[in-house]
């Protein structure tokens, strides 16, 4: 069994030149457009992101996070090549009732189209918005982290064409020493705010494709405590039974209620027993 792979973004480094999203897009054989091969997406005007989030299509999206004092005089720029985070606990996989997403050898979380019958569960249960539908075929769509690719021993096409190596491909043991390093570096130099979302289980049990920041996650999007599906299960059937509770006894107590007024109502006929 391979040792579990993965990638590790250093967004300190990404220049959004979004070769990641074109070598995706090549590689995979994705349209450039939303959907359907027909025309390309229009210019947002938000900021250089034009493809604006996940899709069917695209399953690598580079977010421009642009940030201003309020007097505008100091700006900052922050940009992250998101994807499919492949998760070690993945509540997509958990939801799955027809068992289509499945884990490989390499410990990355895969969809087996022919066995996906489009119930949209997988895309409900995913809290960073991965999943979509596929217009043209109907099933749903994510990174495979190109597990073709690693079964012919290649690094991942996105990877591969990453100028700056802010996307780094290896095994989640290597991967984790680099980050700490450079998380450290990064410290030395006075960059406080910098963090690694997803390099310990404290995020679904840890990211296989895990990120330095420099700024809250929520600011990239990203969720700061996400749950897998199960373990709400406890609390929600908690609550169900003592809302079930109180509903029986306020049914008991306004039946109980209405009889005795009833039979304190003048000219009642008293309740004869045998």
């Amino acid at each position: 069994m391979p040792d579990p792979v993965g990638f590790y973004t250093d967004t300190t480094v990404c220049i959004g030149c979004k070769a990641c999203q074109v070598a995706c897009h090549e590689w995979n054989d994705l349209p450039a457009g939303k959907g359907p091969r027909t025309s390309l997406p229009v210019l947002s005007g938000n900021s250089y992101d034009n493809t604006g989030s996940f899709s069917d299509v695209n399953w690598r999206h580079v977010k421009f996070i642009e940030q201003f004092s309020a007097d505008r005089k100091q700006a900052a720029w922050l940009m992250m090549s998101d994807v499919c985070k492949h998760c070690v606990n993945a509540p997509c996989l958990e939801v799955c009732p027809t068992g289509a997403i499945l884990r490989t050898e390499f410990d990355t979380v895969y969809i087996n189209q022919p066995a996906c019958n489009g119930c949209r569960d997988c895309i409900s249960a995913c809290p960073f918005g991965v999943i979509h539908m596929s217009e043209e075929h109907h099933t749903a769509q994510k990174c495979t982290l190109c597990y073709d690719r690693l079964r012919a021993g290649l690094v991942p096409a996105c990877a591969q064409a990453c100028p700056t190596q802010s996307i780094q491909f290896g095994t989640i043991a290597d991967l984790k020493q680099r980050a700490q390093g450079r998380l450290a570096q990064l410290h030395r130099l006075g960059v406080q705010k910098a963090r690694l979302y997803g390099a310990d289980d404290k995020v679904l049990g840890g990211l296989n494709s895990f990120y330095l920041l420099v700024d809250e996650p929520e600011v990239y999007g990203l969720p700061s405590a996400p749950q897998v599906p199960s373990r709400l299960v406890p609390r929600s059937s908690l609550w169900s039974i003592v809302t079930a509770i109180l509903t029986a006894l306020g049914v008991l107590f306004a039946f109980r209620g209405r009889t005795r007024a009833r039979a304190s109502a003048p000219g009642a006929t008293p309740e004869v027993r045998p």
